[in-house]
């Protein structure tokens, strides 16, 4: 099935159908592309955002990192840290990229700690937008799992919210691939968010929670795990009265933020598990943040239905289809039946 190059191709494909729409009203959405949305790459290449250029260099760094074991925190930090600034740098970089990663990779490029460097109040969707080749990778222990995928958020987004949600984001991913169903999803996500409420990644965090106002780090972070619960309490909402053809961010939010993120794409890809081209479909016509819930739309579908389940010309339409191809093709054979 080639699960993970479904999973990395299909949040790049999802990334490049929501750009076009990213600041569109439903209105001009279905102006444009009628009611069902965009449902096909334009551009040769077909363009990505900072989203993919990001997950490309999350990914790249835990290649990197895997030929080195074992595989800690001391080891994949400066990695994480020096693709990071090779994006800041990219001539590429020109995706309207966020706020918030500019500033933290431009203080670490000048040579702050990451802890001093992240931007502690921001939970945006910076933080698990990039996240899902986390998720892919087989044999991490689920502690290890978790603590890097807070730790990939940390660098540039320090507030606990953006943590949490960047972890159920990493474990969705990685449910998927493993093979279950997606209707489990929402309760295993939430069964995981009350099991990890009050665990701090001290070995991945260090003190970052000292640089809140948060008295504890198991204060500290359970504050994000509790917004995230609240945003699977509106994903259930959504799913029982959201139809098919309605903005998906009308009940789960716009994704600008972490767990709104996280949320809306879910609900984009559990609304068409079986659907992957409609999933980022459904997430390219939204009112909100497109482009990041399409991909992470999109990193669901290809992980749960494979690489054959898309479009077959679109994989070598979509930029970067050579780096997307090595890191899919690294964690396919592992998770391949």
């Amino acid at each position: 099935m080639r699960r993970a190059s479904g999973s990395i191709f299909g949040l790049a494909y999802g990334d490049a159908l929501g750009a076009p729409t990213e600041f569109l009203t439903m209105h001009q959405i279905h102006q444009r592309y009628g009611k069902d949305g965009p449902r096909e790459l334009t551009g040769s290449p077909a363009l990505v955002t900072d989203d993919t250029q990001m997950a490309i260099a999350v990914a790249t760094a835990l290649l990197d990192a895997l030929e080195n074991p074992p595989f800690t925190p001391d080891l994949i930090t400066p990695m994480w840290r020096r693709r990071f600034i090779d994006w800041l740098h990219s001539p590429d970089n020109n995706r309207a990229p966020g706020n918030t990663c500019l500033r933290a990779c431009r203080g670490m490029d000048s040579g702050l700690p990451w802890i001093e460097a992240t931007q502690h109040n921001s939970k945006g969707c910076g933080a698990n937008m990039r996240v899902t080749p986390i998720g892919l990778v087989p044999g991490f222990t689920d502690e290890t799992r978790s603590g890097a995928a807070q730790l990939q958020a940390a660098l540039t987004h320090g507030h606990p919210t953006g943590l949490a949600a960047s972890e159920l984001t990493a474990f969705a991913t990685h449910w998927l691939l493993q093979g279950m169903p997606p209707a489990d999803l929402p309760s295993a996500l939430r069964d995981h968010s009350h099991a990890q409420r009050t665990t701090y990644h001290q070995r991945w965090l260090g003190d970052l929670w000292k640089h809140s106002s948060s008295d504890s780090p198991e204060a500290f972070i359970s504050q994000g795990w509790d917004e995230c619960l609240q945003a699977l309490d509106n994903l259930d909402t959504a799913l029982t009265l959201s139809k098919r053809d309605s903005d998906p961010c009308e009940i789960t939010g716009a994704g600008w933020v972490a767990e709104e993120a996280l949320a809306t794409s879910l609900l984009c890809f559990l609304l068409f598990p079986e659907d992957p081209v409609s999933a980022i479909s459904r997430g390219a016509a939204s009112s909100g943040d497109s482009d990041s819930i399409a991909c992470l739309a999109g990193a669901y579908a290809g992980a749960h239905l494979g690489m054959d389940a898309w479009p077959p010309t679109w994989r070598t339409q979509i930029e970067y289809a050579d780096r997307l191809t090595r890191i899919g093709t690294a964690w396919d054979r592992p998770n391949t039946p």
